[in-house]
């Protein structure tokens, strides 16, 4: 035995409604928007993994303490007699080597220059790809990132020593992070996109 069925027409008409909203939505500001998320995320990322320089430590004292050589004094008595006498060199504060290469090269160095010179470029689009640049202009950054060269040897000033390895490894601080940043993409997508389609449908 069949039975009639009843359908209601106001939730078909709400749903074309919704529909119509979602065509108002401005695609090319959301894809701006995920494509800033994407950069500051990136940003963070590649801050936090980039070294922050410490001044060196060294092993001997960077001042030590220094007495003066005796010197003899000259003067004339009550009878017109000459009086010498020896005194004591007066003991000073100088610097030691360390100390000098710490003055001249460390003091007031607090480190994260390399860190804080990262900076992300205004978003670019080229057709339907939105691309996302981070930059750092400092001439070694590059060398932190991949590694360098270096003469064993060589006698560095500002370190107090010569140099031992010939190859200094990268840190990789920006290829790491962009490759941590593309795993997380589809769920950066998945979750603004919900947020933007939540505001229509609700």
């Amino acid at each position: 035995m069949s039975r009639w069925g009843k359908c209601d027409f106001k939730q078909l008409e709400q749903l074309n409604k919704r529909l119509e909203q979602l065509s108002s939505v401005d695609f090319d500001a959301f894809c701006h928007q995920a494509a800033n998320e994407i950069a500051a995320r990136l940003l963070a990322k590649v801050k936090k993994r980039t070294p922050v320089g410490v001044a060196p430590k060294f092993d001997e004292p960077l001042t030590t303490k220094v007495r003066g050589e005796d010197y003899v004094t000259q003067t004339t008595n009550k009878n017109g007699e000459k009086v010498f006498r020896k005194r004591k060199g007066k003991s000073y504060t100088m610097l030691t080597r360390s100390g000098a290469i710490q003055e001249k090269y460390w003091s007031g160095y607090t480190g994260g220059t390399l860190r804080d010179a990262w900076t992300i470029l205004p978003i670019e689009k080229h057709g339907e790809q939105y691309t996302v640049t981070i930059i750092n202009n400092l001439e070694y950054a590059s060398y932190v990132e991949y590694g360098h060269r270096q003469t064993p040897g060589r006698y560095v000033p500002a370190l107090g020593k010569t140099l031992k390895a010939s190859w200094v490894p990268g840190k990789l601080m920006l290829t790491i992070s962009e490759q941590e940043v593309k795993a997380l993409v589809p769920s950066i997508l998945n979750d603004m996109l919900y947020d933007a389609l939540k505001g229509v449908f609700s």
